[in-house]
Parts: structure tokens; C-alpha cells; sequence
């Protein structure tokens, strides 16, 4: 199955529409040719004709060297996705009787998560009645919101599901 994303480029012969306007292999236009006369330039010179803008009035061909370019369409794809990065929803889990030093180390890997460029998905986790008070709750996680409000804001505000509460902040 062929990835529907990549454009199919027609190269020599396989360009069947005639006449094209012909750009030479230095960028000069050679103007309007018939398929068979830029063809034949194209060969004289050792390269190929390859089709540019298919969709143009009339479509657009050049002569190059169609490896080479290739190549170098290959050769930036592949540094445009070393630099692309992926965001990733981390989560960070507390309970609503956490330690003072606990909260720390949590907003801590919380702020790294987000300075990283990363989603944090704030959770927190209640266990048998504690339930019973979500507002203990509620307000460890609008702490953990207040504590990290100069690198992130929220996307989804805190709500219950189950026995968890969860927030969702991403990065400014």
C-alpha cells in the first residue's frame, strides 16, 4: 500500500502531458516545449526531466539530476524529524495527606516534565474515605497548580473520576 502523504513525481517518459513549460538544470527558463524536445535536451545533457508542478497551466518540468535530488529530499526529510518533538502527557500522582517534602519532589518532576516541553497530568488519588472530603483534595491540586503557574497553564481544570482527581497542564 502506498503512503498517501507522499506525492508521486513523474520523471522522463512518464510525463505523458505535452507542451510543458521547460526550466533549465541552471534555473533558466527554456519556455514552452513539447515532451519529446525537452526530452532530448534533458538527455543531451545527461540528466533528467522531471515534472515540478503537475497541477500548473501548463505543468511546470526541470531538467536535473533526479538521484541527486532525491537524495537531497531524503537528506531533509531526515533532519526536519531529528529536529521534531513529540509532546508526551506525563503523569505525576499525589494523595490528598501528602508529606511537605513529597509535594516538593513531585512539583519538582512536575516543572521538569513541563520545562522539557512535555504535558503533566496532575493525579490524585484517593484511598478508602478519603473520598468523603474531595476538597482536601481539590486543594492539593490547585497548590500543585499555584506552585507551577509560571511555566504552565491549565488545559483541563480538576475533576473527579472514580476515586482520582486528575488536571491536565501543558506548557506556555
Amino acid at each position: 500500500m502506498q503512503d498517501s502523504t507522499k506525492q508521486r513525481v513523474r520523471v522522463n517518459r512518464q510525463i505523458r502531458i505535452s507542451p510543458i513549460r521547460v526550466i533549465a538544470a541552471d534555473g533558466s527558463q527554456l519556455g514552452i516545449l513539447e515532451v519529446d524536445r525537452a526530452l532530448a535536451i534533458a538527455e543531451e545533457q545527461g540528466l533528467d526531466l522531471v515534472e515540478v508542478a503537475p497541477m500548473a497551466r501548463p505543468p511546470v518540468a526541470r531538467i536535473m539530476d533526479y538521484g541527486k535530488f532525491k537524495f537531497e529530499q531524503a537528506k531533509q526529510a531526515r533532519v526536519a524529524k531529528k529536529k521534531q518533538h513529540v509532546i508526551q502527557l506525563k503523569e505525576v500522582k499525589f494523595r490528598p495527606g501528602i508529606d511537605e517534602h513529597d509535594f516538593e519532589t513531585k512539583t519538582r518532576h512536575a516543572r521538569r516534565f513541563l520545562e522539557e516541553g512535555n504535558k503533566v497530568k496532575v493525579t490524585l488519588m484517593f484511598r478508602g474515605r478519603q473520598i468523603t472530603h474531595p476538597e482536601l483534595g481539590r486543594a492539593v491540586v490547585t497548590r500543585v497548580a499555584t506552585e507551577l503557574a509560571d511555566i504552565s497553564k491549565i488545559e483541563s481544570d480538576a475533576r473527579l473520576e472514580g476515586k482520582a482527581m486528575t488536571m491536565i497542564l501543558t506548557p506556555k
